[in-house]
């Protein structure tokens, strides 16, 4: 009985985890079932798209070639009034001068005859006159007129071989791509931003340059984000937990025309961006405030983030800009770019506790001491990023022992890497930076 029992119980077991593996089964058709649907939906609705964009470049096409006909045309018969008027002129000059010379002739014979047919008594004069007045006319003199091969005779030459050339041009105009050369790889969030990632996956596509664009997902029309050739781009100003569209596109080696886009894909952040504390009289924020700029004022201090938003695991850049004049700010030793575990305020540079930092000339501070390591000056143009992991050290690290950072600081194409103790966990960190002389402009994402 309990051998049965023991059987039963072992089968009853195998039948529960049958039913669950067919559960799981069902849901994983289930998720294929949908992908299948996703795809016959890009299919239809690229093939749909295709359609509209032929026809409409084809309608185009027509409307265009149609107007530069017709003005080819009009351009022509212009060309044939012309001539015509031209050549006719001079025909209708001489017409109305053979025209009075009939007309004088008339009278000449109408008075010829009446001298001739006169009476007796004014015979001799009216025949006088009469062969005076012929003398004068000189009825020996003709006027010229042209033969026919000296006029103009019009005719239109038209080269058929525009048919030829036409219809080769048209043959080839155009063409359907099943798939895009390039697809987006990946989609990074970062505060405020997404940093997106594009690979070519057509091996015999050589591209040249990429570009990229993107649209909230409420809106009608995509807009440019970066044209470059570069295969990953930062795209910065995103709302937090708002979905974006991207897609983009490449051009070939030596070609004018972009290819076909890449399949659209849905990216989002949900990270809030990072933003420095406004207020502070020594520095100008821009509206945004993920931009600061040193301003000409006397006060100093450190400009903080307004809130702990740089979190472990994630890049912090800084680079510096331009601020509408040809170079950047005097550097200065005490000027920082960090982190720092806290806001405290009465310092006018990072270079001290629980802070680690960057000067302008490259020193690299932690904790207020230098490192032996040097990384190159900030410049015009500069990034710095800063990048942290935790590295536990022990079981004590999370309640008020110390508690240890890896931290790589990278400019310029060089880094440092070292460990950064402190004696709390601390896994959000505020970030700052401080100038000593007007004209610094940082940007922070």
């Amino acid at each position: 009985a309990m051998e049965a029992e023991a059987e039963a119980r072992l089968l009853l077991q195998e039948a529960r985890e049958s039913i669950e593996a067919a559960r799981s089964y069902r849901r994983e058709l289930e998720q294929r079932l949908r992908g299948l649907h996703q795809a016959r939906k890009q299919i239809r609705e690229s093939a749909r798209l295709t359609r509209d964009v032929l026809e409409q470049h084809f309608n185009d096409l027509k409307g265009t070639l149609k107007k530069l006909l017709d003005e080819r045309l009009m351009s022509l018969l212009q060309e044939v009034d012309a001539i015509e008027q031209e050549s006719i002129k001079p025909l209708d000059e001489c017409q109305k001068l053979i025209e009075h010379g009939v007309s004088t002739a008339d009278d000449l014979l109408r008075e010829g005859e009446s001298a001739v047919h006169g009476d007796v008594g004014q015979h001799n004069e009216k025949l006088c006159s009469f062969t005076k007045k012929a003398l004068h006319i000189q009825l020996d003199s003709l006027p010229e007129i042209p033969s026919l091969v000296d006029v103009p005779c019009l005719s239109a030459q038209l080269d058929d071989c525009l048919f030829t050339i036409l219809k080769n041009q048209i043959f080839r105009h155009g063409t359907v791509a099943s798939r895009p050369p390039v697809q987006l790889e990946e989609f990074v969030e970062k505060p405020g931003g997404i940093l997106v990632r594009w690979c070519k996956v057509d091996d015999d596509f050589i591209p040249q340059d990429y570009r990229l664009q993107y649209r909230k997902s409420t809106a009608s029309h995509f807009e440019d984000v970066y044209v470059g050739s570069e295969t990953e781009f930062i795209v910065l100003h995103i709302d937090p937990n708002v979905d974006y569209q991207f897609r983009v596109c490449a051009r070939g080696d030596g070609r004018q025309e972009w290819s076909p886009w890449s399949v659209p894909q849905i990216g989002h952040t949900t990270l809030v961006p990072h933003e420095w504390t406004a207020g502070l009289e020594g520095y100008s924020l821009s509206s945004r405030r993920n931009i600061a700029l040193r301003n000409d004022s006397q006060s100093c201090g450190v400009l903080y983030s307004k809130a702990p938003t740089y979190f472990c695991g994630q890049t912090l850049t800084f680079r510096q800009v331009l601020s509408g004049i040809e170079t950047v700010g005097q550097p200065d030793r005490r000027d920082s770019l960090g982190v720092c575990v806290e806001q405290q305020n009465g310092y006018d540079s990072l270079q001290r506790d629980k802070a680690v930092c960057i000067s302008t000339n490259g020193a690299v501070f932690v904790n207020g001491k230098e490192m032996t390591n040097q990384l190159p000056a900030v410049t015009s143009g500069s990034t710095v990023t800063f990048d942290m992991e935790v590295v536990q050290l022990g079981p004590s690290s999370n309640e008020g022992g110390n508690f240890k950072l890896r931290v790589t600081i990278s400019s310029n194409n060089r880094e440092v890497v070292f460990d950064w103790v402190l004696d709390q966990c601390c896994v959000s960190l505020y970030f700052g930076c401080s100038f000593s002389y007007p004209g610094w402009k940082v940007l922070v994402f």
